[in-house]
C-alpha cells in the first residue's frame, strides 16, 4: 500500500489518539488484577490489540467492544494456551507478556511474533527471567523469538542490562506476583521515561518497589495483588510528535488536543526539541499550539525518546545549519535500524545527512520530492508522509499498512488539517 503524498500547508485542530505505552500496560495490570476492570477510551490498534490477544490467550476474558474495554482479570491464575501466542508487531507486547507467561504453574507457552519481532533481541530479559527462576529458551538458541516459556519464576537476584526499557519493565510489573522477593541490578537503562511510567502504574496500583535515585536497583517484594484498573488513557506523546514537528515546519501552524503534559511520558520531551530548535509553543487551555518559525540547528540527546528519531531527523533537514541526534544507539534496535532507514530514505529526497554510531548528523538541507520506502516501521513511514508535505511535488512512500500499529487514523488527521494525502492500493 502506497501513501501519495503533495506538498501541503498545515493548519488546523489535531486530537491525538490514547497512549500505547499506557494502553498496553492497562491491559497486562488489569489482566494481573483480580476481578473486573475498566480501561477508558484506549488506544485501538495492531499493537495494542495484541496485548489483548496474548492475554486472552491466558485464558483473560477481555472485551473491547465500544468506548470502554473490559478486563476480567485473574490475578495471573493462567490457563494453559491453546495456541502460541502471536505478538504481531508489538515489541512491548512480546517483552511483557513474556514476563506474564513466566507466572503459569504448570505447561509451556510459546510466544512469536512477525518478521520484525523475530529479529529483535530478548536475551537480556530471558537471562534475567530464568535468574529469578522461570525456564525461558530461545527456539532456535539465539535469544531472538520464538521463545517457549515453562514457569514459574519464584523471586530471587538477577542483573539487566536494559537496552531496551522492555526488559526492566516486564519485569517489574510482573515480578510482584512471585512467591519471594526479586532483586534486580541496573547497570545500564536506556529509555529511563518509559521506567518511569511503569512505576507510576505500579505505585497507582499499591505495588511496593524499592529503588534508587539512579535507578541502578531494584527490589520487589513478592506475594503482591493488583487493583483492578479504572482509568482514562492519555494522549499519545510518540504519535502527537509528527504533528508537534509538523507544526514547526514552513507555513504551518498546529493545534494538538488530547494531551496531558503533566503525564510520564518520555516523548513529551520533544517540546524542549522544539524549543531548542527555534520552534514558537505556547502551552493554552485547549491544547499545546506550534507555529512555525526559523528553525536552528542543535545537539539533541535522543536517548530518552528513541521514537522521537525519524521525525526529529525529518525536521532537522529544515534547520539552519547542522543538527545532531545523539546516545540513541538503541533506534537501530526497533522495529527496523531506524538510524540506518532514516539515513538511507531521506538521502533520496536530497538530504545531506550523516550516519553516526549512536545517531544521525544533519546539515540544512535543499530537499525534492521522490519515491521512497517505510520499511515495514510505522514511524519511519508518518516522518516521510510529514516530509512529503513539506516537499514542492509529489512523494511516494511505500507499506503505508505500517502506520495500524499505533496511529490507524494518521492519514484521516493529516487531512483533517490540510494534508494533501491519499492512498493507493497495489
Amino acid at each position: 500500500m502506497k501513501l501519495v503524498v503533495e506538498g501541503s500547508i498545515l493548519k488546523g485542530l489535531v486530537k491525538i489518539p490514547a497512549s500505547k505505552s499506557h494502553t498496553i500496560r492497562a491491559v497486562a495490570i488489569a489482566s494481573l488484577a483480580e476481578g473486573r476492570s475498566v480501561i477508558n477510551s484506549p488506544l485501538s490498534s495492531s499493537d495494542t490489540m495484541s496485548a489483548v490477544k496474548a492475554y486472552r490467550c491466558l485464558g483473560v476474558p477481555i472485551s473491547t467492544e465500544g468506548d470502554n474495554w473490559i478486563v476480567d482479570g485473574c490475578g495471573g491464575a493462567w490457563t494453559i494456551p491453546d495456541d502460541v501466542i502471536d505478538v504481531g508487531n508489538s515489541g512491548t507486547t512480546m517483552c511483557i507478556a513474556l514476563g506474564s507467561s513466566a507466572l503459569i504453574k504448570e505447561g509451556y507457552v510459546v510466544l512469536t511474533g512477525d518478521y520484525q519481532i523475530r529479529k529483535r533481541p530478548l536475551g537480556p530479559l530471558i537471562k534475567s527471567l530464568n535468574d529469578i527462576g522461570a525456564n525461558v529458551v530461545s527456539t532456535r538458541n539465539n535469544n531472538l523469538p520464538p521463545v517457549v516459556v515453562k514457569g514459574r519464576i519464584k523471586g530471587g537476584q538477577t542483573s539487566v542490562e536494559a537496552v531496551s526499557s522492555q526488559y526492566l519493565t516486564s519485569i517489574l510489573i510482573n515480578a510482584p506476583l512471585a512467591d519471594d522477593e526479586t532483586v534486580v541490578d541496573v547497570p545500564l537503562l536506556y529509555e529511563k521515561p518509559y521506567v518511569e511510567m511503569t512505576l507510576a502504574w505500579l505505585k497507582e496500583h499499591n505495588i511496593n518497589v524499592n529503588y534508587d535515585n539512579e535507578f541502578k536497583k531494584f527490589t520487589i517484594p513478592g506475594k503482591q495483588k493488583y487493583k483492578t484498573v479504572n482509568k482514562q488513557i492519555p494522549g499519545d506523546f510518540s504519535s502527537a510528535t509528527f504533528f508537534l514537528c509538523a507544526g514547526a515546519m514552513p507555513n504551518n501552524e498546529v493545534l494538538i488536543q488530547g494531551l496531558d503534559i503533566n503525564d510520564t511520558q518520555g516523548d513529551k520531551l520533544v517540546l524542549e526539541y522544539l524549543q531548542k530548535m527555534g520552534a514558537e509553543i505556547r502551552l493554552m487551555s485547549n491544547g499545546i499550539h506550534v507555529s512555525a518559525k526559523q528553525l536552528k540547528g542543535a545537539e539533541i540527546d535522543l536517548n530518552a525518546t528513541p521514537d522521537a528519531l525519524p521525525m526529529m531527523a525529518v525536521l532537522s533537514c529544515f534547520a539552519l545549519g547542522k543538527t545532531r541526534l545523539y546516545n540513541v544507539p538503541q533506534a537501530r534496535l526497533k522495529e527496523t535500524d531506524r538510524i540506518s532507514v532514516m539515513r538511507e530514505e531521506l538521502t533520496k529526497l536530497g538530504a545531506n545527512i550523516k550516519e553516526l554510531p549512536d545517531g544521525l548528523e544533519i546539515e540544512e538541507s535543499h530537499m525534492f520530492p521522490g519515491e521512497v520506502n517505510g520499511h515495514g516501521d510505522h514511524r519511519v513511514v508518518m516522518a516521510l508522509a510529514i516530509a512529503g508535505t513539506i516537499l514542492k511535488g509529489t512523494t511516494i512512500i511505500d507499506g503505508y499498512e505500517a502506520v495500524d500499529v499505533t496511529f490507524p487514523t494518521f492519514l484521516d488527521t493529516l487531512k483533517s488539517i490540510g494534508g494533501n494525502a491519499y492512498i493507493v492500493n497495489e
